[in-house]
């Protein structure tokens, strides 16, 4: 398969698979080749970069916009490790026992699995589970 970038005679570009270059120069010598948004039969292969595939290419690259969520996700969890109390894996015995007014109310994070999770959202007891960024993650 091979991927083209198109432009018809009105200037719209698109881009479109073939399974060869011959495929698409049959195409357009029957004028079977048409402009997706005008219709035109007048299609040409545009300049397009190949794609080359490379070591670096493969190592991920986080966008501005990644970056900006991991350090919320960061901050969020600095709050939560300064404002709450970490009870590990007792998370649901402490959670039951704080709704169910055994003990003060108080902020709690720790660990449930998600059928603990579930249980405790059945019963009533407001639970979330957080995604908890790895400090050390680049």
């Amino acid at each position: 398969m091979i991927k083209y970038n198109l432009i018809c005679k009105c200037g719209n570009t698109f881009e479109s698979w073939f399974s060869s270059s011959s495929e698409f120069d049959f195409l357009c010598k029957k004028k079977l080749m048409k402009c997706i948004y005008c219709e035109s039969s007048s299609v040409k292969k545009t300049v397009m970069a190949p794609n080359l595939s490379s070591k670096s290419n493969k190592v991920f690259k986080k966008t501005k916009l990644e970056k900006k969520i991991k350090k919320q996700l960061l901050d969020f969890r600095k709050y939560i490790e300064k404002n709450c109390k970490n009870v590990g894996e007792n998370f649901t015995r402490e959670a039951r026992s704080i709704h169910y007014d055994k003990k003060t109310s108080q902020s709690i994070y720790g660990k449930a699995t998600p059928e603990e999770t579930t249980e405790l959202l059945e019963e009533g007891i407001e639970v979330a589970t957080i995604p908890w960024v790895d400090k050390s993650e680049n």
